[in-house]
This record gives structure tokens, C-alpha cells and sequence, in this order.
């Protein structure tokens, strides 16, 4: 009789969230959000989630240059930690889990916000720089009106046929960012818990004003299996990542497996014969294995020879995606790439590689990152 009653109870509403550092699978700082709801007239724990950071510390990164990411890292997760525990708690209060797009509306407009008291301060300090710089400004330092630089004569200026330009500006990160993402997760799987239904499921309805989809697809899996360490002696530096892509046919399950087998496989070929295996620091943060090559034609041959040993084929059983990071090639002086130490290739001819490339091993099915980005 009571659970008759408790149907015409309110819906749940969110009473509290909970914002907390925690550790990820690398023992770096991020944050974990949990969400709380009035049920019943009782305050109810619904879900947590943990966010991932935005980016990771370099396994080669200089010791200065780590620690300063490091208390980075610390000042974003506190920062966040501090936005959920106050702000967004309040703001957040009584509303339904299952509005998520009137949470996330508030989350942008808080956001917003944000960076533009960000963007204020940073110009007040600039301003205030320009005035100090000026004052501090000595006569003698100081260009006299209509004054020009000598020229200098006997020598002709050459001119580049193609100017390469800038490189991106680093994407600067709003400290505490990773709130907002937080919060809409945690929200979103608690709307997904209290409807009782799979989170994707819960997701997808959101996305189709909660018409149920007819089919659900699940993403392609490509999992990193190699990181070609473009820093180590080895020669080649255009491979950053080796990624595996099981064929559309297998299941999530099987092509998960498939590629267990040959990262097993890989292991113990990278391994010198007749001594203990040490493959554990031969791991990267991602879990993939670490290795270096003198070229390319020597890593996908490595990888055939692995697939070859256990029964499979490249190009049907499996295929390769390649992760080249091309912005980390750039020599910003010669305005080429060095594809291999020592060796420069310019945009058009790392196209023409590239074609021959995929023409000669075709099971690449995807370039991640071929070319810079342009600065327009």
C-alpha cells in the first residue's frame, strides 16, 4: 500500500552536489562530481562521475617544465573543486536531473561569464604594463620623428617562394574548466539513473526531444597500440601513434580481443630473446607499448609480422590508423617537415608521401594529423 502512495510523490530534484579531488589512473589529480537528490522527502546519493583532465604531463617533459604543468594541473582541479562545491551547488539546487538542457544552458551562461571576467582582468593588467612601460620610457630610447635605419647596400634580400605561417597559439584553458563538463556528466548519468534507463539510451533521447531512436550504433574502435616516441635516437619522427581498427563485421567484444592478441603478440616480438620480460617499462601513460624505428616501411612490417604469427591479416582482419602529429614536425626555419632526422620534406611533397604510402600498405585506413594547421 505504501508504494501505492509513492507514485504521486514530487519527481526527484537535485539537493546537493559534491565536488572532490581525486586521483585517475595515473595518480594525477582531476576531479570527481557527485550528485545528490531529494527522493521521497529523503536526501539521496544518485551517481558520481570522474572527469578526465583536458591534457596529460609529457613522459619526456624537462623537470621545470613538469612542474610547472603539475601545479597547473592542481590550481584547475581546486579551482573546480571550489566552482561545484559553491556556485554550481547553489545554482543547481532544486532542479530536475532530467532537465539537462536547462542545467546546461546555466552551465554555459556561468561559464561565459567567466572567461569574460577573465578577458577583463587580463586587459586591466595589460593596460596597466603599457602605462609602466611607457613611464619607465627613457628619451635615448626613443625613436626621433622622421629618422630612418640606414639601409645597407651591396646585398640582395632573398625572397622565400612560400611563406609558412606561425604556428597556432597554445589554446589557453579557463582554470577550473573542468566543472563544467563535471557537473553536465554527473546531471546527465543522474537523469539517466532516476529514469532507469542506460545513460546512452538517456543521451539519445535528449538528442531526438525523447523520440526513441530506431537503431543505436556504437563508434568505431581505435585503440593506440604503439607510441613511437618521436624524441628517442630512433630516426623516425613522423609516426607519433600506431592506432588499431578491428573490421565493422566483429562485435566491441571481439574486436577488443582481436587486438589484445596482437598487442601480446607485439610484445613479445619487441622483446630481446633470452631476457626477462619488461614490457611494463616499455608502457606509455596511455597503456600502449613504447618503442622507436629507424622508418616506416620497419614499423608496418612489424606490425604484418605480428598479425602474420597469429593468423591474422592486415588490411581484413585489422587495419591501422596513423597518429603523425605533423605540428611537432615542423622546422619553422627550413618551413619543412623532418619526417626522419635529418630528412625535410616540404607540404606538397608530404602529400605525394602520403599517397604512395597508402597505395603501398593500404590497410591505413586513416591519417590522424598529416599536415599542421594552417593559421588563417
Amino acid at each position: 500500500k505504501a508504494n501505492y502512495f509513492s507514485k504521486f510523490s514530487n519527481a526527484p530534484v537535485i539537493c546537493k552536489l559534491v565536488g572532490r579531488k581525486v586521483l585517475d589512473g595515473v595518480g594525477q589529480p582531476t576531479l570527481e562530481v557527485e550528485i545528490y537528490c531529494t527522493v521521497k522527502n529523503y536526501e539521496k546519493r544518485i551517481c558520481s562521475t570522474v572527469m578526465s583532465f583536458h591534457s596529460q604531463i609529457p613522459e619526456n617533459a624537462l623537470p621545470e617544465t613538469a612542474e610547472a604543468d603539475e601545479k597547473e594541473r592542481n590550481d584547475s582541479v581546486s579551482t573546480a573543486v571550489e566552482w561545484v562545491n559553491e556556485s554550481l551547488n547553489t545554482m543547481l539546487r532544486d532542479l530536475k536531473p532530467t532537465d539537462q538542457r536547462k542545467v546546461d544552458k546555466m552551465l554555459g551562461d556561468y561559464f561565459t561569464k567567466k572567461v569574460e571576467g577573465k578577458k577583463k582582468n587580463q586587459e586591466q593588467e595589460e593596460e596597466g604594463e603599457a602605462i609602466l612601460a611607457l613611464t619607465s620610457c627613457t628619451p635615448a630610447a626613443t625613436a626621433q620623428p622622421g629618422e630612418k635605419k640606414a639601409a645597407k647596400t651591396g646585398k640582395k634580400v632573398a625572397v622565400a617562394e612560400k611563406t609558412i605561417p606561425p604556428a597556432e597559439p597554445v589554446e589557453l584553458v579557463l582554470c577550473g574548466s573542468l566543472a563544467i563538463g563535471g557537473t553536465s556528466l554527473a546531471i546527465a548519468k543522474a537523469g539517466a539513473t532516476i529514469s532507469r534507463i542506460p545513460l546512452y539510451l538517456h543521451i539519445a533521447l535528449l538528442k531526438r526531444d525523447q523520440d526513441s531512436p530506431k537503431e543505436m550504433t556504437l563508434p568505431l574502435p581505435m585503440v593506440t597500440l604503439l607510441n613511437c616516441e618521436k624524441s628517442s635516437p630512433a630516426k623516425l619522427k613522423l609516426v607519433k601513434e600506431v592506432m588499431l581498427i578491428p573490421p565493422t563485421q566483429l562485435s566491441l567484444k571481439q574486436g577488443i580481443e582481436r587486438v589484445l592478441d596482437i598487442q601480446k603478440e607485439m610484445m613479445r616480438l619487441l622483446e630481446p630473446p633470452g631476457k626477462v620480460p619488461r614490457a611494463l617499462k616499455r608502457m606509455s601513460h596511455l597503456g600502449c607499448l613504447v618503442t622507436g624505428c629507424d622508418n616506416l616501411e620497419q614499423l608496418l612490417l612489424l606490425m604484418q609480422t605480428a598479425c602474420n604469427n597469429i593468423g591474422l591479416e592486415l588490411g581484413k582482419d585489422m587495419f591501422l590508423a596513423i597518429n603523425c602529429a605533423a605540428h611537432e614536425l615542423m622546422d619553422y626555419v627550413k618551413g619543412k617537415y623532418e619526417i626522419l632526422t635529418g630528412m625535410f620534406k616540404s607540404p606538397d611533397e608530404m602529400v605525394d608521401m602520403y599517397v604512395e604510402l597508402i597505395n603501398k600498405f593500404p590497410f591505413i585506413i586513416a591519417l590522424i594529423d598529416p599536415l599542421r594547421k594552417e593559421v588563417r
